[in-house]
């Protein structure tokens, strides 16, 4: 047994990223944008997913066709991961109206928390009134927020 009370503790500092300890003006209009941003980012990833569904079909001679129909999850989960734990940490929509994710410590989003960040996404999808969370929390943080450990804000100007 090796004695503790002489030994230095770690200390572990409050996230410092948590809308509390941002100003409001970071949170303005976040929700009305999420959801354009999402339109946008739903029309790309369709679009890519369908680009993707034609040209295995085709490279496959068909014989592809029944293993296809969920390549729309594998694209979203990918495009999400690689784009908002990208140099832009945002989706193109989420730049496009000037958003942007970090971790509650200011930090870089990794590949997977941004890809179980929207898988948790997609499945809030099913159940609309877990969206309702975002209208009584600080920051207006969704349920998926909270549960990845990611803050959504504007841009910094």
């Amino acid at each position: 047994m090796s004695d503790l009370r002489g030994a230095e503790r770690m200390s572990y500092a409050a996230p410092a990223y948590l809308p509390e300890n941002l100003p409001r003006a970071a949170f303005s209009g976040v929700l009305t944008r999420r959801v354009c941003a999402f339109c946008l980012d739903f029309i790309l990833v369709s679009l890519f997913s369908a680009a993707i569904f034609f040209a295995l079909a085709f490279v496959t001679l068909g014989l592809s066709l029944l293993l296809l129909p969920p390549i729309f999850p594998f694209v979203a989960f990918f495009y999400n991961g690689l784009t908002v734990s990208g140099p832009n940490m945002a989706t193109p929509g989420m730049k496009a109206m000037d958003l942007e994710m970090r971790t509650t410590d200011g930090g870089r989003v990794s590949f997977l928390i941004a890809a179980a960040h929207a898988v948790m996404f997609y499945v809030s999808t099913m159940f609309m009134p877990i969206f309702l969370v975002a209208l009584v929390t600080e920051g207006r943080r969704c349920l998926h927020d909270i549960l990845a450990g990611v803050v959504v804000t504007r841009r910094p100007r």
